[in-house]
């Protein structure tokens, strides 16, 4: 697949929103925004384990969904692993089978456990909780 190449000009507080983003996700930018991108464009419907995973979270108490929302995330190995991924397909270089089978395992991953922490702030700032010191942190 060949890439094509864009230039934006943001607002600089949706460029750093961005920014903040792409470092939470141990991410470039263009890594972030191309998943935004896809995201936004992807008329699959959100997948059944994750659906669930969200779903479970409403019966949580309030300590559990603080353990939730600050655990949900990559290890920094697979998060590597999956940038390293990204870089080379962006570089034009051809992943094998397996390749891709593990990025899209990992992009599976990475997606499950975004929508999982966002879900679980959500539910901790509905009950009265300030989250703010998790949205600070990396």
């Amino acid at each position: 697949m060949a890439n094509q190449s864009l230039t934006l000009n943001f607002p600089d507080d949706l460029y750093q929103r961005l920014k903040a983003r792409a470092e939470g996700a141990q991410r470039s930018i263009e890594d972030e925004l191309l998943s935004l991108a896809a995201a936004a464009l992807d008329d699959e419907p959100i997948p059944l384990d994750i659906q669930a995973a969200v779903a479970s979270l409403s019966v949580l108490d309030d300590a559990a969904l603080w353990q939730v929302a600050r655990a949900s995330r990559l290890s920094q190995e697979e998060s590597d692993e999956s940038e390293e991924l990204h870089f080379r397909r962006q570089r034009g270089e051809r992943l094998t089978d397996a390749e891709k089978r593990r990025l899209a395992v990992l992009m599976h991953q990475y997606d499950k456990s975004l929508l999982v922490r966002s879900h679980a702030l959500l539910l901790l700032k509905q009950r009265g909780h300030d989250i703010t010191p998790l949205l600070q942190t990396p």
